[in-house]
């Protein structure tokens, strides 16, 4: 298990406009590697660590009919070690697996299970069929022997069985880390018939001719409503690539505080903050503060023992005349929750929350 945990810090969670999944490190490959579908319609992503910290991750790679991307993150630190890619051990029936990931977004989870079928043919391609857990979320993670060597990424399960996940094998990963010395910086495709590389939007495939969805070389558009809340996440000095969790759905860190938006009731934009876990003690003087703090339109707030800062509007307000009051509302609240969260550990012992950094 040693050889696990050492290899924690090379695993990430890809937060996409669309969602998240889970991609890791290959230090022998210098290459992020992750799934298609969980970047798909994303030229830029971000990745986030177990430290919380988050880095923009360019999509420098993509085989749909493979289900494999890869990703290049300038700003990453480099990982000590991790998953070992370049062995020639090959999954058996039995073999004891280990699955490494973020399953729904989660923190960083690692579940264990065997190899039901090393060569499970589903759809005319070959897949590691295992049951270890595997949710959503867990595509693009990395299946590992004990030893920390990649059998195989992770890429779908049955949703209506149980015990029944399936990886992409390490065989067919190794094929397509053989162009990676040959990427640039751009967006490349591979062919999902002959595996030729495509480095020009196009419609069909220089080498073959078979038909390529010229969608994979653009980025798909944002919600209108998403354009206008991004706009005052980079009020905040912030790339808001960064702060997208999700379709309409953004959680990033201002500071040492988690900053939170997304959809509410289908009516409502919904930004809130933790703060602080109440303390033990000087309840009664916090209590005070929380009632009586004048926080403009913002409102301070306990839920579940811990405080929030919370900001609600119309999503129509944002397209009304109030507009850009809404967005400054929204850039405020980022703000002001780094200032409160110090606040109330300075002044009443209150402890930041387990999602402040």
């Amino acid at each position: 298990m040693n050889a696990i945990q050492n290899i924690e810090n090379s695993v990430y969670r890809i937060n996409t406009a669309n969602g998240s999944g889970t991609g890791f490190y290959s230090l022998q490959d210098d290459m992020i590697v992750t799934n298609f579908h969980v970047v798909s319609g994303s030229l830029s992503v971000s990745i986030e660590g177990v430290d919380k910290n988050r880095y923009l991750a360019k999509v420098v790679y993509v085989n749909p009919g493979k289900d494999i991307a890869f990703l290049k993150a300038e700003k990453l630190p480099k990982p000590s070690r991790s998953v070992l890619t370049k062995h020639q051990t090959e999954a058996a029936s039995r073999d004891k697996v280990l699955v490494l990931g973020y399953p729904f977004g989660m923190p960083f989870t690692v579940t264990e299970g065997i190899v039901s079928n090393p060569r499970q043919i589903i759809g005319g391609n070959n897949f590691i069929q295992t049951d270890a857990a595997i949710n959503p979320g867990n595509s693009g993670g990395p299946v590992v022997n004990e030893k920390g060597e990649l059998i195989g990424i992770v890429t779908s399960k049955f949703s209506d069985a149980d015990n029944m996940g399936f990886a992409i094998p390490m065989e067919t990963l190794r094929e397509e880390l053989e162009i990676v010395d040959e990427l640039s910086d751009g967006l490349t495709i591979g062919c999902p018939s002959c595996n030729g590389l495509i480095v020009e939007k196009t419609g069909y495939c220089p080498n073959c001719g078979n038909d390529i969805d010229e969608a994979l070389f653009e980025e798909s558009p944002l919600s209108d409503f998403s354009i206008k809340v991004e706009e005052a996440i980079h009020s905040l000095q912030l790339d808001p690539v960064l702060a997208r969790s999700g379709r309409e759905r953004w959680f990033f860190h201002q500071g040492s505080a988690e900053i939170r938006m997304f959809v509410y009731d289908n009516n409502y934009l919904f930004a809130t903050s933790p703060l602080n876990d109440l303390p033990r003690t000087n309840l009664g003087g916090l209590y005070e503060y929380i009632l009586t703090a004048d926080t403009g339109e913002h409102r301070l707030s306990i839920s579940d023992n811990q405080i929030f800062l919370s900001y609600r509007v119309h999503i129509s307000d944002l397209y009304s005349e109030s507009k850009e009051e809404v967005l400054k509302g929204i850039a405020q609240l980022a703000t002001k929750a780094d200032d409160l969260d110090n606040m109330f550990v300075n002044d009443f012992g209150a402890k930041m929350t387990r999602y402040s950094k």
